[in-house]
C-alpha cells in the first residue's frame, strides 16, 4: 500500500509528476506555446503535478530568462490544478538563487534544485548551496539527486545536513542506487521521495517514495498514473505487470541519440502541439530511428 506524503512537504506530492519537456521551434528558438501545451497534456492524462525544466526539459541549454518563461507558461497553463514544481538548479549559488526567486515571481509551487555540477563539491560546500536557495524564498524546496550528470553525490551524513533546513520538503532520486535510496527514506520519513527513473517506478515505491518522476510519463502518462494508482489500490501484482510495461516503452524510447526518443514519440502520437526537436548539441532521431520507434510502439499497442 502507498505510504501517507511526508510531514516536512506542504505540497505533499504524490503521484505522477512528469518532467515536462520545453518545446523548440524549427530555428531552435523557445516556443513557449508548445511546453505550455504539453504540460496541459500530461495535466489532461492524470498526471498529479508536473516538473518543468528537469533533464527533459533541456534546462542547461536554456538562457536564464527562457527558463523563466518555461515557468511562466507552465504556471500560466496548469497552475492552480496541480502543483508546478520548477526545476531552478544551475552550477553557481548565485544563478540558481536568481532562478529560484523569478519562478517564485511567476507562481511555481516547489523548486525542484539538482546537485550543482561540473565542478566537484564536497559536503560542507552542498549544504551551504542548499541553505542559501533555500534562504532566497518561502517556497518548499526539492533537492534532485543525480550524480551520473552532475559528478556530485549526496552522502548520507550530507542528506542529514540539508534535510534540517527548514523549508526542503523533499527529494527526486535518480541514482539508482537503491541501497542509497532505502537508506534515504528510512532516516527521513518526514520527506517526500520521488523516484526519478522509470527502470526502478515500483521499486521506488516499494521503499517509500510518495512520487514517480517518468519520462515515459511525458509521452504516455496515462501507463504511469495507472502504475501508480494500482500500487496505491494495493493491487501489487497488476502495478509489477505495469512496470514490466513501462520497461518496453522506456527501451523504445531510448532507441537513438540521447533523449531523443521522447519528443519524437510525442510526434507520432495524435496530439494537436508540437514540441520540434531538440536543441543543439543534442540531435533529434534520424528517418530509420523514428521509424524503428515508431514500429516498437505499434508492436506495444501504443500506435495505432
Amino acid at each position: 500500500m502507498q505510504e501517507e506524503t511526508s510531514a516536512a512537504d506542504p505540497l505533499s506530492l504524490a503521484g505522477v509528476v512528469p518532467p515536462t519537456v520545453t518545446a523548440f521551434g524549427p530555428d531552435e528558438s523557445l516556443d513557449p506555446e508548445g511546453t505550455a501545451a504539453h504540460a496541459r497534456f500530461v495535466v489532461e492524462g492524470g498526471a498529479h503535478a508536473v516538473f518543468p525544466l528537469g533533464t527533459n526539459g533541456e534546462f542547461p541549454l536554456l538562457a536564464p530568462g527562457e527558463r523563466d518563461r518555461v515557468v511562466e507558461a507552465v504556471v500560466e497553463e496548469v497552475g492552480g490544478e496541480v502543483p508546478v514544481i520548477a526545476g531552478v538548479g544551475a552550477p553557481s549559488t548565485r544563478e540558481t538563487v536568481a532562478r529560484a526567486e523569478a519562478a517564485a515571481e511567476a507562481g511555481a509551487d516547489g523548486l525542484v534544485v539538482v546537485t550543482p555540477y561540473y565542478y566537484p563539491l564536497d559536503g560542507t560546500a552542498a549544504v551551504a548551496h542548499y541553505r542559501s536557495v533555500a534562504a532566497a524564498t518561502e517556497l518548499p524546496l526539492y533537492v534532485y539527486h543525480i550524480p551520473s550528470k552532475t559528478g556530485n553525490a549526496l552522502s548520507l551524513d550530507t542528506l542529514d545536513a540539508v534535510a534540517d533546513i527548514e523549508s526542503v520538503a523533499g527529494l527526486k532520486d535518480s541514482s539508482k542506487d537503491v541501497p542509497w535510496l532505502g537508506q534515504a527514506i528510512d532516516a527521513h520519513p518526514e520527506l517526500t521521495f520521488m523516484a526519478g527513473s522509470d527502470s526502478l517506478l515500483f521499486a521506488g515505491l516499494e521503499l517509500g517514495c510518495t512520487g514517480l518522476v517518468s519520462a515515459v510519463a511525458n509521452v504516455f502518462p496515462g501507463l504511469v498514473v495507472e502504475l501508480y494508482e494500482a500500487y496505491a489500490a494495493g493491487e501489487e501484482e497488476r502495478a509489477r505487470e505495469l512496470q514490466s510495461r513501462v520497461y518496453d516503452v522506456r527501451d523504445a524510447l531510448k532507441r537513438g541519440p540521447y533523449m531523443a526518443g521522447v519528443k519524437t514519440a510525442l510526434s507520432l502520437r495524435d496530439v494537436d502541439f508540437d514540441v520540434g526537436g531538440l536543441r543543439s548539441p543534442l540531435r533529434t532521431m534520424d528517418e530509420a530511428d523514428r521509424d524503428a520507434l515508431a514500429a516498437d510502439l505499434r508492436a506495444l499497442d501504443l500506435l495505432p
